[in-house]
């Protein structure tokens, strides 16, 4: 009989699986934002740059994907480059349709949900993204809410966004976060962040300043078996959008999904490419700044809990 354990279907880089065992810091990075979140050659400059991040600041990238029939972890070189060209083509996986990808063994980029799935799987602890999915805007007449939420409550990452995308229901993605026992940590902020913009007019449930003490609640977060915890990193002020002009623009791009039928998963990236093009660009220019950001934060959580692993106990008792 086959091993049909999960893990027999995971293919970790040499490098990163040493780092693993090592006990070294090693950084999660999804591949949608790849294949479906930038046109090329824009998303190959920004996979490369946001894995130099990550290693100038003390730990290791690896970004994950479903590739030839395999869970990818440490995507690199002419692979990186397949992904970033095939983007398009590429399907978009998330925990729905792994089972029929795998057994396609097609190419595919992983949401936030099997991003997590498949970190926790090769025991990565944290994980590096733009923004979250959530609760569309008219989900109480849809109901497309992002399996992003549920998985959260699942796998034991935590996952360093800025916020959720704005072009959601942000009240509504923090409800089911909270009903989904999900911790929403706000770092040196007390207010949620909303992807282009660094303000929701949401709290987040709390508030830290620094790294160690971060990685001090993902670290007891995992003792305690209770799933994930969503860092919310809010993009740098220099290259926040202004809030109520990217209002505006996401209205119109709702305006014309609807026009054009789109829905379920094609909308987002639908909404994404309608939004870099009334913002002119910026909006893309804002999304890389922010994935960076969110990078170097990401790196030093996985440096303090690599230290924390290696020279003392996990948690500080009093």
């Amino acid at each position: 009989m086959p091993d049909m354990s999960a893990k027999a279907y995971l293919s970790i880089t040499a490098d990163i699986k040493k780092a693993l065992a090592e006990g070294r810091p090693v950084v999660a990075l999804e591949s949608t934002i790849i294949t479906h979140g930038m046109p090329y050659p824009q998303n190959l400059e920004m996979a490369n740059a946001v894995e130099a991040v990550i290693r100038d600041n003390g730990a290791i990238p690896a970004t994950i994907a479903i590739m030839d029939g395999r869970f990818a972890v440490g995507v690199s070189g002419e692979d990186l480059e397949r992904l970033a060209q095939e983007g398009g083509t590429a399907a978009k996986a998330s925990r729905r349709d792994v089972a029929s990808l795998l057994v396609k063994g097609g190419l595919a980029g992983t949401t936030v949900a099997t991003t997590m799935q498949i970190a926790a799987l090769a025991g990565i602890k944290v994980f590096a993204t733009g923004g979250i999915g959530g609760v569309h805007r008219g989900a109480e007449e849809t109901f497309d809410i992002s399996a992003d939420l549920e998985e959260l409550a699942r796998s034991p990452v935590a996952v360093v966004c800025a916020g959720a995308k704005s072009i959601l229901d942000i009240a509504k993605t923090l409800e089911v976060l909270e009903t989904n026992g999900v911790p929403v940590i706000g770092y040196g902020t007390d207010e949620f962040p909303a992807f282009w913009a660094r303000e929701s007019g949401h709290k987040v449930d709390h508030r830290f300043d620094t790294a160690e003490e971060i990685a001090r609640v993902v670290a007891l977060q995992g003792e305690l078996g209770l799933g994930g915890v969503l860092v919310a990193n809010p993009i740098p002020e220099a290259d926040a959008l202004e809030a109520q002009a990217i209002e505006a623009r996401i209205a119109e791009a709702i305006a014309d999904a609807e026009a054009a039928g789109v829905s379920r998963k094609d909308l987002t990236p639908f909404l994404l490419k309608r939004i870099f093009e009334l913002t002119q660009g910026k909006s893309l220019a804002a999304n890389i700044a922010l994935v960076e950001n969110n990078a170097r934060l990401a790196a030093k959580i996985a440096v303090a809990l690599s230290a924390m692993h290696a020279g003392q106990p996990a948690i500080r008792r009093a």
